[in-house]
């Protein structure tokens, strides 16, 4: 038998209460899909193409010196004294094929260029070294390819050069 719409019990406030629970469950679950969709789609984005930048121009040794750095932003450029800095330049080369992420370009007895690349996006910067026997000083600079800071990131893998040289003295 029909029953009108004016003579339909009403629901219960405890009904309306789980039925305003379903629809925002509901919602919730619509939402947090598309966000793991989104960034399941950016984390494969980031895995493919890596943020590599091109190689800096002035790479090298220029009138003895490595170059100096244009902005301290994205760049860092330390000088320590050495006895042997030749020998200090082979032990740091050690280091850095141990360091994950890191790859040594080219070594030569007086200088060295390798790459780190950041774990998360892939930035790559330039890592170089030279063994300046005339003063006795081992020259270090770090490059970011890309972006306008690095967040201290060049400065630091420097810092934790200098530590691995201080603790093989």
């Amino acid at each position: 038998e029909w029953i009108g719409r004016s003579q339909q019990a009403k629901p219960t406030s405890r009904e309306r209460s789980w039925k305003k629970r379903a629809k925002l469950s509901s919602t919730l679950d619509r939402r947090l899909g598309i966000t793991s969709m989104v960034l399941t789609f950016f984390s494969i984005l980031l895995a493919l193409f890596h943020f590599v930048g091109p190689m800096p121009t002035d790479l090298g040794i220029h009138q003895g010196q490595l170059s100096s750095c244009e902005s301290p932003a994205h760049c860092a450029r330390l000088e320590w004294e050495r006895n042997d800095p030749v020998e200090s330049l082979r032990e740091l080369a050690e280091v850095i094929q141990q360091t994950p992420r890191s790859e040594i370009i080219e070594q030569r007895a007086d200088y060295l260029h390798a790459t780190a690349s950041s774990q998360i996006f892939g930035f790559v910067d330039d890592l170089e070294l030279y063994a300046d026997s005339e003063r006795s000083v081992l020259q270090a600079r770090s490059v970011s390819r890309l972006g306008e800071s690095d967040l201290g990131v060049n400065e630091q893998r420097l810092r934790s050069l200098e530590a691995a040289l201080s603790n093989q003295e």
